[in-house]
């Protein structure tokens, strides 16, 4: 057979035999928010619904019940929408890396992450609003608990509510974060407290975020979209739209 007329072995093809696919045919897919790293659901992908999801950016599952493909919010429209994918090292499971149009999970949650193994092990009833979150997120989460809190126990609001209820405050003790992080570098001093001093400015723009009804990952989610690009195109970008 000539070499010209050997059947073309596309890209996809080659990715798709290198998976580790278990005797059904099947591996397993997490799908994990792009932004805020939240884990949103897993389940189960064949060869046809990865290379569905390849082509069409949605997030695509083998359901076994019905032994058949289904990409999430095919009926509802509420996409899990695809940026990138990741093999593990093993190669038998797949990280779909993508942002959700809404809460993933049928509860109506932002994941289907919401029961801690700590709380089922002290039989306590599961709360829907213990998510699993990362740092940035339980931050988020105890500053919006403070800004509905009470007086503390002496009748005294937390730190947080005083910062949430006097704007002048909160936005002095920004600029003198930020002044206590900039000089270990302006005055060449140790640098040992950096971490230190940038948790003090992060927490207080947070609160600051809380503050303007903004979410850190409406944050995230800018930051995301400047990475491919130069300081002037964001400039130009910034200027269309205020303008």
């Amino acid at each position: 057979m000539a070499i010209s007329s050997l059947p073309c072995v596309q890209p996809v093809d080659i990715l798709l035999d290198s998976i580790k696919w278990d005797d059904k045919g099947l591996a397993v897919a997490i799908a994990q928010n792009v932004d805020t790293g939240a884990i949103l659901m897993q389940g189960f992908v064949n060869k046809d619904a990865l290379a569905t999801t390849i082509t069409s950016r949605k997030a695509t599952f083998f359901s076994q019940s019905g032994a058949t493909l289904w990409t999430k919010g095919e009926t509802s429209n509420n996409f899990i929408n695809i940026y990138d994918m990741f093999v593990d090292c093993d190669r038998d499971s797949i990280i779909y890396l993508g942002k959700p149009d809404v809460p993933t999970c049928h509860t109506g949650l932002e994941t289907c992450y919401f029961t801690s193994i700590g709380d089922l092990l002290k039989e306590q009833e599961v709360e829907e609003t213990n998510l699993a979150l990362t740092t940035l997120y339980s931050l988020e989460s105890t500053i919006s608990k403070r800004e509905l809190e009470l007086a503390g126990k002496h009748g005294k609001p937390s730190w947080t509510k005083r910062l949430l209820l006097d704007e002048n405050l909160l936005c002095a003790k920004i600029r003198a974060e930020a002044d206590e992080l900039c000089r270990p570098l302006e005055e060449k001093e140790d640098s040992s407290c950096t971490a230190s001093e940038m948790a003090n400015v992060i927490y207080h723009a947070m609160v600051l975020l809380r503050r303007k009804d903004v979410k850190i990952e409406n944050v995230l989610e800018v930051l995301r979209r400047r990475f491919s690009q130069s300081g002037i195109e964001e400039k130009q970008s910034r200027a269309s739209t205020e303008s």
